[in-house]
């Protein structure tokens, strides 16, 4: 664990609680005026992080002007180069953000410079599209959604699924009471499909003539190569990565977090294999708790990865497949058999499905690119994004330290549990800051 330089948290909520307190569900942000543009212009936009799912998050904006590309690997920054040879090319997205033509961007790098890269360019005035999660530690998703309040810039997070249409028809459809009160939800992974469970690697490898070894680092501890980091292993440890659960809940919990209004659970436990200071558990069953919310009554949602699974017998007759989620209701049980999406009703007798209220997406790139033009606010924007990143993110938090977690959001604390202060804040390497 690294160590915590302490939080003023008087000083920190002073600044922010007051805003943060009445953050809810589909929150305007507006984009900032003075910069925005007709429909038919075209965004200037630069990608940070460009292999992988950086390839897909750059080419699926790529109908705007791509006028710079980042990526800490040459190799990887070559390869976006040569699909969008017009762009410039940087190594540090630090450099890439002082050009002044730029208007919005996409930061698809390892979760641990997520927030340092998206606030660099939100101070900036510049729109923000950021992979899941949000960031790597509670403290960060704060400031970014403060920081995306205050200058009115567009965002979205990148749990694509928040625009698919059957996810849109189930959360209406639980929303209008077609299950009755829900007081039960389970949600699965397969991950990880990465090492976890592992401890720090021994010995020192060459660093690829292609890596900027410091710059993969970021504000992260310095520490020496190894193979097992990059390009894809380091979700499962802790430095750069948030694990299983990391990785899929924004994704696998976003159907209940939104048709039921979970932010902020009153507290959260988890059982898991062994834990050690580096890597994530090979496995883990997370329980979050959640107060009554104005008329919905009180939820429990419980989490699984690692090959664990809820019961069979919530879903009688199917297979619950990889990935999935169960909506347990007074009156009937709903299965969705993926990340997000339609479901269908293994259990009791529900309502028939209410009129449409929530608007078909044009897709969760063009949601994005159409709020940076001075459209309405993508659904997924940081308002909304954030919260569910923050109740993913206490997960771990329960998970590292092995203890039932209240949670006060006003003070960013787990009363009781003084060493979670350095997991909700971690300290970042000499030279890096929000």
């Amino acid at each position: 664990m690294q160590q915590h330089t302490g939080i003023n948290r008087r000083d920190f909520v002073k600044g922010s609680s007051a805003g943060l307190a009445g953050i809810a569900v589909g929150v305007w942000t507006e984009t900032a005026q003075s910069e925005s543009k007709s429909p038919n212009d075209k965004l200037n936009i630069g990608c940070i992080g460009v292999g992988g799912k950086g390839w897909v998050d750059m080419t699926s904006v790529g109908s705007e002007n791509i006028v710079a590309v980042c990526d800490v690997d040459s190799a990887r920054l070559n390869k976006a180069g040569v699909k969008f040879p017009k762009a410039a090319k940087f190594s540090d997205f630090r450099r890439l953000l002082e050009r002044k033509d730029i208007d919005a961007v996409t930061v698809s790098t390892p979760d641990h410079t997520h927030a340092v890269a998206s606030m660099g360019a939100m101070k900036l005035g510049k729109h923000v599209y950021c992979q899941k999660p949000l960031a790597h530690s509670i403290y960060e998703v704060r400031q970014m959604i403060e920081t995306a309040r205050q200058q009115k810039v567009a965002t979205q997070m990148g749990n694509q699924g928040h625009s698919e249409a059957g996810t849109r028809r189930m959360v209406e459809w639980i929303q209008a009471g077609g299950l009755g009160p829900v007081r039960e939800v389970h949600v699965w992974t397969d991950r990880p499909i990465w090492p976890q469970g592992i401890d720090r690697p021994k010995g020192k490898l060459p660093i690829p003539s292609t890596l900027d070894w410091d710059l993969w680092l970021g504000p992260a501890p310095e520490r020496p190569y190894h193979a097992v980091y990059h390009p894809f292993k380091w979700r499962g440890f802790w430095d750069f990565g948030t694990g299983a659960l990391g990785d899929m809940a924004c994704h696998n919990t976003d159907t209940a977090y939104w048709a039921l209004k979970l932010a902020d659970p009153i507290a959260v436990e988890a059982k898991s294999s062994a834990i050690n200071l580096e890597t994530a558990p090979k496995w883990s069953t997370i329980r979050y708790e959640f107060p009554q919310r104005g008329s919905l009554p009180p939820v429990n949602l419980t989490w699984y990865d690692g090959g664990k699974k809820p019961p069979a017998e919530l879903a009688p007759g199917v297979k619950l497949g990889t990935n999935g989620s169960i909506f347990v209701g007074d009156n009937a049980t709903l299965f969705v058999p993926h990340y997000w999406g339609e479901g269908k009703i293994v259990k009791g007798e529900a309502a028939p499905r209410p009129k449409q209220s929530i608007p078909d997406s044009p897709g969760h790139y063009q949601e994005w690119i159409n709020a940076c033009k001075g459209g309405p606010p993508a659904l997924s924007n940081f308002d909304n994004a954030g919260p569910l990143t923050e109740m993913v993110l206490l997960g771990n938090i329960a998970l590292r330290t092995g203890k039932r977690c209240k949670w006060d959001p006003k003070t960013l604390s787990v009363p009781g549990v003084p060493e979670a202060d350095m997991l909700i804040r971690n300290e970042y390497r000499k030279g890096w800051v929000l």
